[in-house]
């Protein structure tokens, strides 16, 4: 059965969507976000004169299981910055008119993993 699409483009497209990346890299930013809201991101906010009494509740339940959200936020940041490295790698292959992660989505992405490398740094040495 012959394909319309481009030779080896059947072969990036599924990889190159970027759904995994954005996955991991949200849940890495929300459990390096629970890590650091009990001693370094109220530090930081009220640097800049934000009042931090809602982080509180988050403190409270997060600060029992510190040691699996810093774990499972370096794995899943490490892996959305992975699959994001194969995404830009691949993005320069990607034929005219084929599935591909638009740059927009690469570059949220990319903000994304280094806020969540700065809030999973913050609970890691501020606590």
């Amino acid at each position: 059965m012959p394909s319309d699409l481009p030779a080896g483009s059947a072969e990036i497209a599924p990889a190159a969507r970027g759904s995994g990346a954005v996955l991991l890299t949200a849940s890495g930013l929300a459990a390096a976000f629970a890590v650091a809201s009990c001693c370094g991101l109220p530090f930081i906010l009220a640097t800049f004169g934000l009042g931090t009494a809602w982080l509180y509740s988050v403190a409270v339940l997060a600060a029992p299981h510190r040691v699996a959200l810093l774990a499972a936020a370096a794995i899943c940041l490490v892996g959305g910055a992975v699959l994001l490295w194969r995404q830009r790698r691949t993005a320069a292959l990607c034929a005219p008119g084929s599935v591909c992660t638009k740059p927009v989505v690469r570059g949220l992405t990319t903000a994304g993993l280094l806020a969540g490398f700065v809030l999973l740094y913050l609970g890691y040495a501020y606590a």
